[in-house]
């Protein structure tokens, strides 16, 4: 926190100061107070021209507290806002730059708690706390220098409550306490998940006839949140209860009586000096309430600044010092492992070349690593061991910038911005005009029903339309195809198409000069079938390599893995044709 509050500092020092100026002149309406009560209390005529010089003095006081505490409460609260913006900008920075894999292992809603409650949660410590806390201690550290003035005596025995208090809040920082605090904490997080979980499958959840096992999963974090919760206020009350009583004001009160009429009835002190200790021996229990009072949220500022932390902590994919321009888009990985996990590799030295011009089509049975594998180009990751070269440079030597300048992808799993449809697909080259975009579309197959939008190409999505996952996947094809970049990277990018659609996109995919580098994800026999080279995976590993027809005439993994698809379509085909038989 006192880093990122560095580059804020004379903001942070005039909401010090301002507090400070504040807070002193605050007590100057209850020190006139004192006085004139000592005045008209004394014996013989009171000064007239004393007493009107101790009210101009109170008024003046009040009037510069509220101008300096007004000004300390905008300052405070214009930094917050600073300091907030600055750690959402860091985070997004450092989230774009963290590798995909990095995501693959977090929940959503732990994510977007630390983006928005963890960052939100700053906001008392900054904008609210800094000021309490100095009003709390400048306030009581004047008076106690004024009433030892007045009594010394009766000063130690107003303290007693303070001590009292003071002597309660270790027991609120125990590792026992602690550990609740953390349980809650987590406990918090586990319902965020659950409900960014349960609200992003509910219709994979209903359509399946899941929905109790779905609201069991809720009720169960539900009930650890309201476990922890309870576990915290049991353990907090009996502290929190004693700290209160000490601080009360009938209970300061009834010490400072208790000592100021003992002194007075031993003559030790005359009735009159008893009124500043009654006036202002409450506030001197201020510092020890302010910080009961802001435990909760100092402590809770503490935990998700941590967490941000965490989150700004983790390795980005370096970026090269100098960076090297590739000579061409030949791509080739060179004994490529990599794991998500230190114990377990998920490639096992993958060596393959993609030479310009050819389309290389990806197959294997689920967790073979398909996935990764093309993911590896546009640099999601970078391999454990080996390499992957693009023009003959390694990646890690390539400049992000030019890396998505010449490499772009498709995946099954697409994500539309809040935007309208011609800048979604405008993504990647902001400069495009209205024809480039438009012709994109149409080469996508997609065109047609932009159209009906309810604004065309100007329609925002996720506001005035929304799009299904086919639509969707070909306005993420239109926009790799307006990128035009060399090397061309689809994970299942046809997925959700009809087969008229797939052709029209496998069409499109081909540039004029027939020079594009594409690495595919096949499970539809037609894409394999039109691939120059098939690389089977299995376990991680390449098993076999070659042309369709090559693979197909060994007889080999490759060759069962065409057949059992021939046969699943083949027996999905019969079974609609025999639910259409008349009974």
């Amino acid at each position: 926190m006192a880093r990122l509050l560095r580059p804020y500092g004379w903001s942070f020092a005039a909401v010090v100061i301002s507090q400070v100026i504040g807070a002193v002149a605050g007590l100057a309406p209850l020190l006139a107070v004192v006085e004139l009560g000592r005045t008209l209390l004394s014996p013989g005529p009171a000064d007239h021209g004393h007493v009107w010089t101790v009210v101009i003095a109170g008024t003046v006081g009040l009037f510069v507290r509220l101008l300096f505490t007004a000004a300390s409460s905008g300052i405070g609260h214009i930094l917050d806002g600073q300091v907030q913006l600055s750690f959402r900008r860091q985070l997004a920075a450092r989230l774009g730059r963290v590798p995909i894999g990095w995501f693959s292992r977090r929940r959503t809603g732990e994510l977007a708690k630390v983006v928005g409650e963890d960052v939100s949660a700053v906001h008392p410590f900054i904008a609210h706390t800094p000021g309490e806390l100095i009003a709390a201690f400048v306030v009581p550290l004047v008076s106690l220098i004024y009433l030892f003035t007045v009594d010394w005596r009766l000063t130690l025995i107003a303290l007693i409550p303070v001590v009292l208090a003071v002597a309660l809040v270790p027991l609120m920082m125990t590792p026992i306490r602690l550990r609740e605090q953390k349980e809650f904490d987590a406990a918090m997080g586990r319902i965020a998940s659950s409900v960014v979980e349960f609200v992003q499958g509910i219709s994979v959840v209903k359509a399946f006839g899941g929905s109790e096992r779905a609201h069991r999963r809720f009720r169960m974090a539900t009930d650890d949140f309201v476990g922890a919760f309870s576990r915290l206020v049991h353990g907090l009350s009996a502290v929190a209860a004693g700290m209160q009583l000490a601080l009360s004001p009938p209970f300061v009160l009834l010490v400072v009586l208790i000592g100021g009429v003992a002194l007075i009835a031993n003559g030790g002190m005359t009735p009159a000096d008893l009124l500043p200790f009654l006036l202002l021996g409450l506030g001197l229990t201020a510092p020890v309430a302010a910080l009961g009072h802001g435990f909760d949220d100092m402590q809770a500022a503490r935990r998700a600044v941590g967490r941000i932390r965490d989150v700004l902590a983790v390795r980005s994919l370096p970026e090269p010092a100098r960076p090297v321009a590739p000579r061409g888009h030949r791509v080739e990985l060179r004994d490529v492992r990599f794991g998500y996990e230190a114990d377990h590799e998920v490639l096992r030295g993958i060596d393959l070349v993609l030479e310009p011009g050819t389309v290389t089509a990806v197959v294997g049975p689920s967790g073979s690593g398909k996935s990764t594998l093309v993911q590896l180009l546009p640099r999601f990751f970078d391999p454990t061991h080996g390499s992957v070269l693009l023009g003959g440079v390694d990646l890690r030597e390539l400049g992000s910038q030019e890396l998505y300048r010449r490499v772009s992808f498709v995946f099954q799993d697409v994500r539309l911005l809040r935007a309208s449809v011609a800048d979604n697909i405008a993504l990647a080259v902001p400069h495009a005009g209205p024809d480039d975009v438009v012709r994109a579309a149409r080469l996508a197959n997609i065109h047609e029903r932009i159209l009906e939008l309810p604004r065309g190409y100007e329609t925002v999505i996720h506001e005035e339309a929304g799009l299904s996952g086919g639509e969707a996947q070909r306005i993420s094809i239109a926009r790799a195809l307006l990128a035009a970049t060399p090397v061309l990277v689809l994970d299942e990018a046809t997925a959700f198409a009809d087969p008229h659609t797939e052709q029209a996109v496998r069409r499109a995919l081909a540039t004029p000069a027939g020079d594009r580098t594409v690495l595919v994800i096949a499970h539809r026999l037609e894409t394999v079938a039109d691939a120059d080279t098939v690389v089977m995976l299995e376990n991680g590993s390449i098993v076999e390599r070659g042309a369709p027809a090559e693979l197909l005439a060994q007889n080999g993994k490759f060759a069962a893995f065409w057949r059992s698809h021939r046969s699943a379509v083949a027996d999905e085909i019969e079974t609609v044709l025999q639910g259409d038989e008349p009974r």
